[in-house]
């Protein structure tokens, strides 16, 4: 952002509440003490980082994760003030990191921007961890000082001359407050600075994993920075796509903020490929900027179809979704003063910026439809198609509907339903197969688990338009025993159970029915993951059963292969048991079935989750998509990884 602060110290740190409860109630504060909350504190560090990139002070970040997962972050910005605090009357770095919501953003001139997820700050971040150490370079000189579970235990000193300016941050999260794990998982932050660097063109974001060393002893490093900005996050949303365009970039700014947008088209049939952000925070509720977004690409490309007579006077206006259909776009706006709402705070409530985002768009894409005449005539061909095909699946719809296919009151006929008419109390398992669904069906808790067993590969979604989808029994029986609808019709609120949960064989063919159920959930029904209803079910691959018993039981069941060496390996005498390979669910009787899948007891589910959409829509496209070649270098690329089957 433009005009620089001309002043940053002590008087620019205003102070709003106290620390107190965040050891209470940490949930509050980060979201969740599990996983998603850990990662949170990584971020929270971070982003006062990206706050001084904003500011123009930054230009280099640096995360380690230590052998002991601690975090260090380092930054090339002004370092945190350390004068006296004026209201305090204790060294400024001290109140920033013992005061909740005492920083430079809440009023003060510190920041112009600012891009903290919450504005909870480090002060969280201390409350929540073991120990911190923060060192400070600035005004010539280096400062360090350290904190006990949130408390000063090492006072503001001076340690020694300083060349540069920047600030460093190392912390141990509370395992005490962390129960589930402290364990912070390299892709899960990859990802994440990725999207920064990204979203911020040209900061340089270098993440090491001390973890993970070569034959030389150097950790894990990998280097975020993107010359191109969100030119490059377009293209790289569309790796693996066949594109009509290429990236089209604009921006604008006023009083209120600015606005940059890339966007380009693909063959996709995908219409949820457009992210947006606020302050570098991803909006995934959407918002003010993505609603001027869309009104303005939606307009402005009818106006151009009718403009050059593609539209007839006859014909009806492209949707939103028509116009949308392999439409990747990054929209990102800086905002003075976000106002954010929703259940999860990611949806942007400024008004003001609505406006902005509608006239870039508005003139931008104008401006590229009319210099560029033969991509414009593609994009223009590509929502056309839509609309056919949207006109051809409505009467799809209405047919099936006569038919009493999409008819909540018409089940399934394979469908064994629950008696439990109570979602959030209800699960369905998507088997595969004949064989499984009746040991399934044999082995459920009738009130409460409904069985939906699939006849053979259900269609790739990902190559299908959804004319082509809503003509397949198969996934016709998913939408109706589901209850949601999808199109213009879906509403997440009518689902039937809140547990979906796809349980397929622990083989090649299993795995690729997974990859497809996925596809088809994440393409046409993304809400029922957001709101975690999607699961994956943990079949047993081996059973181990004693040799020359007459009983059938299974002493021990093996969820892993590579577990299976070490597991035997426990015995005296490995030689005594059976090891019995568990082909396909079939395989099981309702009784093992019950014991190791299906019983909410014993059970293990996958939660399906989108934490990094970008990264999904990646995958799905490489994975699924009609190119053969990205198909091929994924497989090539990540071959090494993949596990040996016994088939």
């Amino acid at each position: 952002m433009a005009n620089k602060p001309d002043h940053y110290d002590g008087s620019d740190i205003q102070v709003l509440e106290g620390l107190e409860a965040v050891r209470k109630r940490p949930g509050m504060y980060i979201g969740s003490t599990g996983p998603r909350g850990l990662h949170h504190l990584v971020y929270e560090v971070v982003d006062n980082s990206v706050d001084e990139a904003l500011a123009g002070y930054c230009d280099e970040i640096g995360v380690w994760i230590h052998a002991d997962n601690a975090i260090t972050v380092t930054d090339n910005g002004r370092g945190i003030p350390v004068d006296k605090h004026p209201k305090e009357k204790i060294p400024t770095v001290e109140v920033v990191l013992t005061i909740l919501h005492a920083g430079g953003k809440f009023g003060g001139e510190g920041y112009k921007v600012s891009g903290g997820l919450h504005g909870v700050g480090v002060s969280v971040v201390n409350a929540l961890s073991t120990r911190v150490e923060v060192n400070v370079k600035r005004d010539g000189k280096e400062y360090a000082i350290a904190f006990d579970h949130g408390k000063t235990c090492e006072k503001l000193h001076e340690i020694g001359p300083a060349k540069k300016t920047g600030t460093k941050t190392t912390f141990w999260p509370d395992p005490e407050i962390f129960t589930e794990t402290t364990v912070f998982d390299y892709d899960t932050l990859a990802s994440r600075f990725r999207e920064m660097a990204f979203l911020n063109r040209g900061l340089k974001i270098v993440l090491h994993d001390e973890r993970v060393t070569d034959a030389d002893g150097n950790p894990r490093t990998e280097v975020f920075q993107y010359a191109g900005g969100i030119v490059d996050f377009v293209k790289y949303l569309n790796e693996g796509k066949e594109t009509l365009n290429k990236p089209i970039y604009f921006e604008a700014e006023n009083a209120d903020g600015t606005v940059e947008v890339a966007m380009q088209w693909s063959t996709s049939y995908s219409t949820n490929s457009v992210m947006a952000f606020a302050n570098n925070i991803n909006t995934h509720e959407g918002g003010t900027h993505l609603d001027g977004f869309k009104q303005a690409v939606t307009r402005t490309i009818n106006e151009y179809a009718r403009a050059k007579g593609i539209l007839k006077e006859k014909d009806s206006n492209l949707s939103g979704d028509d116009t949308r259909e392999g439409l990747a776009a990054i929209v990102s706006v800086k905002l003075h003063d976000p106002q954010f709402e929703g259940q999860t705070k990611t949806k942007l409530g400024n008004t003001e910026i609505r406006p902005l985002v509608q006239n870039a768009v508005t003139q931008g894409l104008a401006e590229y439809l009319e210099e560029n005449p033969t991509p414009a005539k593609r994009i223009i061909g590509k929502a056309t198609q839509a609309l056919k095909a949207r006109e051809a699946a409505r009467k799809a719809r209405e047919m099936t509907r006569r038919k009493g296919v999409l008819d909540s009151f018409a089940l399934p006929g394979k469908l064994a339903d629950c008696s439990s008419k109570e979602p959030q109390n209800s699960e369905i398992f998507i088997v595969e197969g004949d064989s499984a669904g009746g040991s399934a069906k044999q082995a459920r808790d009738r009130k409460t688990q409904a069985i939906l067993p699939l006849r053979g590969k259900i269609l790739n979604v990902e190559r299908a338009g959804l004319h082509r989808s809503l003509s397949s029994d198969t996934i016709s029986s998913l939408i109706t025993a589901i209850g949601t609808n999808i199109g213009d019709d879906f509403d997440a609120d009518q689902a039937r159970y809140h547990r979906i949960i796809i349980m397929t064989d622990a083989d090649v063919d299993g795995a690729h029915i997974r990859c497809l159920l996925l596809t088809f959930f994440y393409r046409y029904m993304p809400e029922l993951i957001n709101r975690g209803y999607i699961y994956i079910a943990q079949p047993p691959i081996f059973g181990l059963k004693k040799k020359n018993s007459r009983s059938p039981k299974i002493e021990r069941y093996i969820y892993d292969e590579n577990a299976l060496g070490s597991v035997l390996a426990e015995y005296d005498d490995p030689n005594k048991f059976d090891v019995q390979r568990y082909k396909g669910l079939g395989e099981m009787d309702p009784d093992q079935l019950w014991e190791t899948t299906m019983e909410p007891a014993t059970r293990t589910l996958l939660q399906v989750n989108i934490d990094d959409a970008a990264e999904a829509e990646r995958v799905v496209s490489e994975l699924m998509g009609d190119l053969v070649e990205p198909r091929k270098e994924f497989i090539q690329k990540h071959a090494r990884d993949v596990r040996f089957l016994d088939i």
